[in-house]
């Protein structure tokens, strides 16, 4: 196998900008794009290939027929025929809304053995005093966090980080979180769409209606713990690798490139994901290059041996695969 593109699924949201286009250098006429979903196998937004003799197959169809040379057999032999992560950019001109996800354990037991949500957010870019919400700032009770939901005091106990490009934040399953207005971020998660609406300004969606709130479904999914520090830091790096956030869902690291990058694949036992967040270069794959530039999201197969990074002057890409 050889490395694989996507047809970017593009979502128009309420709270969408107009930077995800053009930051992937492609036309589209919609409006409020929120999200490009780059590589996703959830069901009915399944992932099309773009490139190559697979081209118009979907994710789901090459798991089913490829198993563990795509995905690795370890991975195959927890996750079967699902693909197990998805990965967005994420584009907010305004706030999303309050939100928290359930853990593996709560969404099989709520909604026909779904998986749970562990995500974890690259800031790409950040307009100038831009910021998110990541984690409580004080304890509270499920009352009290009921209270503040009903009140519309809720943010004043959430944590509140402002970003600049390159901060990273891991979010397990249960923290509550939001993307504010003015950050561009690429998103990787376990493979759920559960998402449990906590608050949401009172502003009507694209239909004219409020949105749904989830506040009773959401009191036994958050994580009432707070903790000292809801970043995740490292130390930038020039031409290394450096790893960002590992997990037992995935595990994912930054390369800031300006010099060709080799790593070895033969015994992760994993497929990788390849994010290109700047610039432009290819990916060499058991010898074989395939072009890719900023914003492209490339699927490197499990039976792939070897993959050298190569920038054309200067490259920043994610890589994540699951341990």
């Amino acid at each position: 196998m050889y490395p694989i593109k996507f047809v970017p699924i593009l979502k128009s949201l309420v709270w969408g900008g107009a930077a995800i286009a053009p930051y992937k250098g492609i036309e589209t006429s919609q409006k409020n794009i929120g999200e490009s979903w780059e590589l996703s196998g959830v069901k009915g937004n399944e992932s099309v290939v773009s490139n190559g003799p697979l081209a118009g197959k979907t994710i789901a169809e090459l798991v089913q027929e490829y198993k563990g040379e795509l995905l690795g057999e370890h991975v195959y032999a927890n996750t079967g025929n699902e693909f197990p992560l998805l990965v967005k950019f994420i584009d907010a001109l305004t706030d999303l809304s309050i939100q928290v996800h359930p853990d593996d354990e709560l969404a099989a037991a709520r909604h026909n053995g779904s998986k749970g949500k562990t995500e974890m957010w690259y800031v790409v870019s950040a307009r100038p005093g831009a910021y998110l919400y990541a984690g409580l700032s004080k304890e509270i009770t499920p009352e009290e966090y009921a209270a503040r939901v009903a009140d519309s005091s809720i943010t004043e106990v959430l944590a509140r980080h402002e970003v600049h490009p390159g901060d990273v934040f891991f979010l397990p399953a249960g923290r509550i979180h939001a993307i504010c207005g003015g950050c561009f971020i690429a998103e990787i998660q376990q493979t759920s769409d559960i998402t449990y609406r906590l608050y949401d300004y009172g502003r009507p969606g694209l239909d004219g209606k409020p949105r749904e709130l989830h506040t009773e479904l959401a009191k036994d999914a958050i994580d009432y713990k707070v903790y000292d520090n809801y970043r995740s830091v490292y130390t930038p790096l020039k031409d290394e690798e450096v790893e960002l956030v590992s997990c037992k869902y995935f595990t994912t690291s930054v390369y800031d490139l300006t010099l060709p990058y080799a790593r070895d694949l033969s015994e992760i036992d994993s497929f990788m994901v390849v994010i290109c967040l700047e610039g432009a270069g290819s990916l060499e794959v058991d010898g074989e290059p395939v072009a890719v530039r900023q914003g492209e999201t490339v699927l490197i197969p499990a039976s792939a041996d070897d993959l050298c990074l190569i920038p054309e002057g200067t490259m920043k890409v994610l890589t994540s695969y699951i341990k």
